[in-house]
């Protein structure tokens, strides 16, 4: 199966919900113009990131699905046909979770909790206690993470042991110690040894700007199950949409590395524990 993917890059505005929403529905529109049908938006795309303290993040949360943001989403899904995974901050009571909501045509599909939290986000949001979710969809499996977690091997092979022909990535990528100014972010070579050693697509799509004082990273990417980009990196600092057409066959084939070789039935979980 032939999937075309779209990673969505921009500069969502702390605090501005109106705003976020509708510049997304906006790009949603535009890539489903050139024929998208998965469209991946980055990290807290609703609600920006940086926030003051919990009071402020709590005021810019949402329930899922009944929000106004999921609605909104769903709403463009069912409109141009696409399926869309974005970053939201969810609440669910008095808690808080670091989200990505995943939303078709036929409506809400399902949302995943951030499961390692980046620096203050630990202040902010409680962590996901679910295992990376795979949802099968008519345009394929999807797994789904979230930014910090691509540091975890364990969160990808857990995406491909579970079906997931392709991972969504929403992500807002920071600058690491020592990392130059001209150096492709560490990020994305952890997403490319991932899509290579689990046999994914990974689609992964950052944002851009700077939000009180913290910088973002762009470099949206869109990589095949070889560990190669098929479409990007895109730019350091400026709003695009990264196109990509997944071959969904190949998150399989690509796992039969030889004639006496599969990335998956070769492990020796014997051997893993400590």
């Amino acid at each position: 199966m032939m999937l075309e993917v779209a990673c969505i890059q921009y500069d969502p505005r702390v605090g501005d919900k109106t705003y976020n929403v509708e510049h997304s529905l906006k790009l949603i529109g535009e890539a489903a113009s050139q024929g998208a049908k998965l469209i991946v938006l980055p990290e807290l795309c609703n609600s920006g990131y940086v926030f003051n303290d919990r009071e402020e993040a709590y005021s810019l949360s949402e329930p899922i699905p009944e929000g106004d943001t999921t609605q909104a989403w769903t709403e463009a899904a069912r409109k141009h046909d696409v399926y869309i995974a974005a970053g939201i901050n969810e609440r669910d009571n008095d808690k808080l979770y670091n989200s990505v909501v995943l939303t078709g045509p036929q409506g809400y599909v399902g949302t995943y909790r951030k499961v390692h939290l980046w620096n203050k986000e630990k202040l902010f949001f409680e962590p996901g206690d679910a295992k990376n979710p795979v949802f099968h969809t008519p345009v394929g499996r999807i797994g789904i993470l979230n930014c910090y977690d691509v540091w975890f091997p364990e969160s990808f092979r857990t995406c491909a042991l579970n079906g997931a022909e392709i991972v969504a990535v929403p992500t807002n990528w920071v600058p690491m110690p020592e990392q130059k100014k001209e150096d492709l972010p560490m990020a994305v070579h952890l997403c490319m040894a991932n899509a290579h050693s689990n046999g994914v697509f990974v689609a992964a799509a950052d944002r851009i700007g700077t939000e009180r004082g913290q910088s973002f990273l762009g470099h949206s990417v869109i990589i095949e199950p070889s560990g190669r980009p098929i479409s990007g990196p895109a730019s350091q600092d400026l709003e695009e949409i990264v196109y990509g057409s997944c071959d969904l066959s190949k998150a399989t084939l690509s796992r039969t590395v030889s004639e006496r070789n599969h990335v998956l039935h070769d492990r020796r979980e014997e051997l893993y524990e400590l």
